[in-house]
C-alpha cells in the first residue's frame, strides 16, 4: 500500500477560494474584512510567518493592518496597541506573534485581545468554549487539520483518533475538535509508555510533538490517517516532520507532507476566522 498524499496546497487554495467569495459578500455590503497581525521583535521565523500572513489577506481582498514593534517595547505599550485595535471598527481579528521578548507576559497579551476578535482562539475564554463546543475561533492549526481531513473524505465518527502532543496550541484542541465529530479520542505525549501500542491502533493520528521522525512505519495502522503537523529543521538544514515520512507512506492510507501539508493550512484558517469575525459584525 503507498498512501495518497495530502497536498496541503492545493487544498489550502481550495478553500481560499471559498471563503473569498464570503469575503466579497461581505465587501458588497460595505464590510470589508480586517486583520491586524503585531510582531514584537526581530525573530527570522515570525517575521516569515507574518509575511505570509499579510499576503494572504491580499489573496483574500481583507484589509490587513501589519505592526512592527521593536524588541524593546514594553509590556504596558503592547497593550495599549491592542487595547486600540479592540476599539477598531475595521479591525475584525487581532493576532500577535508568538514568541514575544521575555519581558513580555505572553498570558497578559493574549487576555487583553478582545474574544470577540481572538481569531487565534488562544483567548481563555474561546478555549473554554471549545470545551463546551460553542467555541467563536477554533485555533488555527487543529482547525485547518480538520479541514484537511473533510476535503480528503476521511470519516472521523466513531473512528478511533490518536493525537500525540498535548499542546495548548495544537494537541489538546485538537483532541476536543475530533471528540465533537464523534471520534473516539485518545491523547497521547512523547513520554507516553509503548507509544506504539497507542498509534497502531489509530484510524487517525495526528502528530504534534516537535520531535523529528519519531513516529515509523512500524508504528502505524495500515490504511490510517496520518496527519504531521510537526516541523523539525535537521542537522543537514532539511525540514522533517515528527512521521517519519517514508516508512510511513507505505503503510497509511493517507499522509501529510512536511513541508505542504498541515503549514499552508494554518494561514488559511487564520483569513477564514477574520471573514466570519466580519460576517458577525452583520447584524
Amino acid at each position: 500500500m503507498t498512501a495518497r498524499i495530502i497536498d496541503g496546497k492545493a487544498i489550502s487554495q481550495e478553500v481560499r477560494a471559498e471563503w473569498k467569495i464570503r469575503a466579497d459578500a461581505l465587501k458588497a455590503r460595505g464590510v470589508t474584512p480586517g486583520l491586524a497581525v503585531i510582531i514584537v521583535g526581530e525573530d527570522p521565523a515570525s517575521k516569515v510567518y507574518v509575511g505570509n500572513k499579510v499576503k494572504a489577506c491580499a489573496e483574500l481582498g481583507i484589509f490587513s493592518e501589519h505592526i512592527e514593534l521593536p524588541a524593546d517595547t514594553s509590556e504596558a505599550t503592547l497593550l495599549g496597541k491592542i487595547a486600540q485595535l479592540n476599539a477598531d471598527a475595521r479591525i475584525h481579528g487581532i493576532l500577535v506573534q508568538l514568541p514575544v521578548p521575555k519581558h513580555i507576559d505572553s498570558n497578559k497579551v493574549l487576555l487583553a485581545i478582545s474574544p470577540d476578535k481572538d481569531v487565534d482562539g488562544f483567548h481563555p475564554m474561546n478555549v473554554g468554549e471549545l470545551v463546551t463546543g460553542h467555541a467563536k475561533f477554533q485555533p488555527c492549526t487543529p482547525f485547518g487539520v480538520m479541514c484537511l481531513l473533510e476535503k480528503c473524505g476521511v470519516a472521523i465518527e466513531g473512528k478511533h483518533a490518536v493525537v500525540v502532543g498535548r499542546s495548548n496550541i495544537v494537541g489538546k484542541p485538537m483532541a476536543l475538535m475530533l471528540l465533537q465529530k464523534n471520534a473516539t479520542v485518545t491523547i497521547c505525549t512523547s513520554k507516553t509508555v509503548d507509544l506504539a501500542k497507542f498509534t497502531r491502533d489509530a484510524d487517525i493520528l495526528v502528530v504534534a510533538t516537535g520531535k523529528p521522525k519519531m513516529i515509523t512505519g512500524d508504528m502505524i495502522k495500515p490504511g490510517a490517517a496520518v496527519i504531521d503537523v510537526g516541523i523539525n529543521r535537521l542537522p543537514n538544514g532539511k525540514l522533517a516532520g515528527d512521521v517519519d515520512f517514508d516508512s510511513a507512506k507505505e503503510i497509511a492510507g493517507w499522509i501529510s507532507p512536511v513541508p505542504g501539508g498541515v503549514g499552508p493550512m494554518t494561514i488559511t484558517m487564520l483569513v477564514a476566522s477574520t471573514v466570519m469575525a466580519a460576517e458577525r459584525t452583520i447584524k
